[in-house]
């Protein structure tokens, strides 16, 4: 499949079946999120991934959902403050960035696998540290839930024009 086809089929998928994730394809996503590029490469992340039935089910209340019930993995993708780079003329972080892209390397992989995500940034962030008792330093910025979707049905992607987007 060429790139622009796997970011076609990559969509939001809101509904899983609670079967377990291969390994294999977890080691496999998290290598292609290792390698994700970040500002001056200081890689400013940290990924909790929750498979375990009790801490998922503790991770769920921060985002107490219907759909999310079932998803057999939650990816955590946390920005760590004090290693990321900040530009100098305004002081700008950009950890959240280097999370993000970071994460979209991980939703991309997951999808080539055969695997569903979401990206969720809408959580108890306060409720999360606790749960995965996280230091000081880091910032959980979104969850990921993964896992295998109960539909193969991809619905249409509603984007702008590219002359919308493209400043002349």
């Amino acid at each position: 499949m060429n790139f622009l086809d796997l970011v076609k089929w990559r969509h939001s998928v809101r509904s899983y079946e609670s079967r377990p994730i291969e390994q294999s394809k977890l080691d496999y996503i998290m290598e292609c999120v290792r390698m994700a590029p970040s500002a001056v490469n200081f890689q400013p992340w940290k990924f909790a991934i929750v498979t375990e039935k009790h801490k998922l089910d503790a991770l769920k209340a921060v985002y107490p959902r219907e759909w999310i019930r079932n998803v057999p993995c939650i990816i955590v993708a946390c920005a760590d403050h004090e290693v990321s780079w900040h530009r100098n003329s305004d002081g700008k972080d950009h950890a959240d960035i280097d999370v993000a892209i970071a994460v979209e390397h991980l939703c991309l992989a997951a999808t080539e696998q055969g695997l569903g995500t979401c990206w969720v940034c809408n959580f108890d962030t306060l409720l999360c540290k606790q749960v995965l008792t996280l230091s000081e330093n880091l910032e959980p910025v979104v969850l990921i839930p993964i896992g295998y979707a109960t539909s193969e049905e991809i619905p249409e992607k509603k984007r702008k024009s590219m002359e919308d987007i493209i400043l002349v």
